[in-house]
C-alpha cells in the first residue's frame, strides 16, 4: 500500500534534484543596431571623411587644424570606431553611435583600457588632401 505522505514528499524532491542538471540553451541570435548616420561614414572617401572627423572633434570643444590620415578601427560596444590624425601630432578616438551621437578621445588616454587602440584597419579610398 502506497502512503500519500510518502508521495508528496517524492514529488516535492524532483524539482530540488532537477536543479543542477544543465538544459540545452537555446541559440543566442545577436542584434545590431545600426544608425544612418553610422553607415554613411563608412561610404565617405577619405577627403569627406577627414571633413567629417575633423568637425566631430571640433564641436565636442577638441582642436584638429587638419586631419592627415583617417580609418576605420573597428566595433566598440555598439559604436563605430575611427582614428583621425591631425596635422598638431595629435590622434583621436572618434566613435559614433546608432542614435547619430559622437564621442571623441585622445587615443594617449586609452592605454591600460578595454577600448581598442587607435590602429586604423580600412582606410578610405581617395586622398586626404582633395575630394577624389
Amino acid at each position: 500500500m502506497f502512503r500519500p505522505r510518502a508521495l508528496s514528499l517524492a514529488l516535492a524532491a524532483l524539482p530540488v534534484a532537477a536543479c543542477n542538471q544543465s538544459q540545452p540553451s537555446a541559440p543566442q541570435t545577436k542584434i545590431e543596431v545600426r544608425g544612418p548616420e553610422q553607415d554613411r561614414l563608412t561610404k565617405l572617401d577619405a577627403f569627406n571623411l577627414s571633413i567629417a572627423l575633423k568637425r566631430a572633434i571640433f564641436d565636442l570643444g577638441y582642436k584638429c587644424q587638419r586631419v592627415e590620415k583617417a580609418g576605420f578601427v573597428g566595433k566598440y560596444k555598439n559604436m563605430d570606431m575611427w582614428t583621425a590624425h591631425c596635422s598638431d601630432g595629435r590622434d583621436w578616438a572618434v566613435f559614433a553611435a546608432p542614435d547619430g551621437s559622437v564621442q571623441a578621445r585622445d587615443c594617449k588616454d586609452l592605454a591600460g583600457t578595454d577600448v581598442p587602440q587607435c590602429e586604423i584597419h580600412k582606410l578610405p579610398k581617395g586622398s586626404f588632401d582633395k575630394a577624389s
